[in-house]
């Protein structure tokens, strides 16, 4: 498919072993871009992209994967800031410890990711950034004001950031998932999936190739090259 011109692209995806982000790098593959991909303990054992074992919240790991990939596969053009953690528990009984783990790595992490970049995309004159958000950070969730307070941040990043990047020729945006069928999910109780699906227009959950494919689309230097500081829903209607 050559219609969202992703030939031959660098495409950095960080947490790309599982979930969502594996779909984002298989689908980024089957585009004809070059893709790359972080993890922290496993490889995907089925996916032959190049992998890169790294922890987004160590600023010089994120700094040294970024020249890996460079020297591997040549100047990078995109970064999907997918990596992420959950911690959930009612506020009254998140630890310090649960807050920082979950702010250091979505919201520092993306950081992390994004900064040694930028000066390079910016030099280069075009690239684009993608992070991953969440519906729960646009309208909360019971049991995650620490990561709806990180996916919510990403949303104030990714509007800030394009207005800077713009004048560079690097555009900025950001994905926002309502529920997907990821192990997250799958984790629910049963009697809470069903409380979360009558709420749902679509009546479904969602998949993870159907954010990929919104991650392609905000990748894209044809299909989005006039879109940039934009958070783009994909959950069924489940917030509009």
């Amino acid at each position: 498919m050559k219609f969202l011109g992703l030939e031959d692209k660098v495409i950095l995806v960080t947490g790309g072993n599982r979930g969502i982000g594996a779909a984002i790098v298989h689908l980024l593959q089957s585009l004809g871009a070059k893709v790359a991909y972080t993890y922290r303990n496993e490889p995907h054992p089925e996916i032959e992209a190049f992998a890169v074992q790294a922890d987004v919240t160590d600023k010089t790991a994120m700094e040294m994967v970024i020249e890996q990939v460079e020297q591997k596969l040549g100047m990078i053009y995109g970064v999907v800031a997918n990596a992420g953690v959950t911690c959930d528990r009612l506020f009254h009984k998140i630890t310090s410890d649960d807050w920082d783990t979950v702010i250091d790595t979505n919201l520092k992490g993306v950081y992390h990711t994004f900064s040694p970049i930028i000066p390079k995309l910016y030099e280069q004159g075009e690239g684009s950034l993608v992070s991953i958000t969440s519906i729960s950070g646009e309208r909360g969730n019971l049991g995650q004001t620490n990561y709806s307070a990180s996916k919510s941040a990403l949303i104030g990043l990714t509007k800030s950031l394009a207005r800077e990047a713009a004048r560079y020729g690097v555009r900025v945006n950001a994905v926002s998932p309502g529920f997907i069928e990821t192990e997250m999910v799958q984790a629910i109780p049963d009697k809470v999936k069903e409380r979360i699906l009558a709420e749902i227009p679509l009546g479904r959950f969602g998949q993870p190739e159907e954010i990929a494919w919104a991650v392609a689309f905000l990748l894209s230097p044809i299909a989005s090259r006039y879109i940039t500081g934009e958070v783009l829903r994909v959950n069924g209607a489940h917030h509009t």
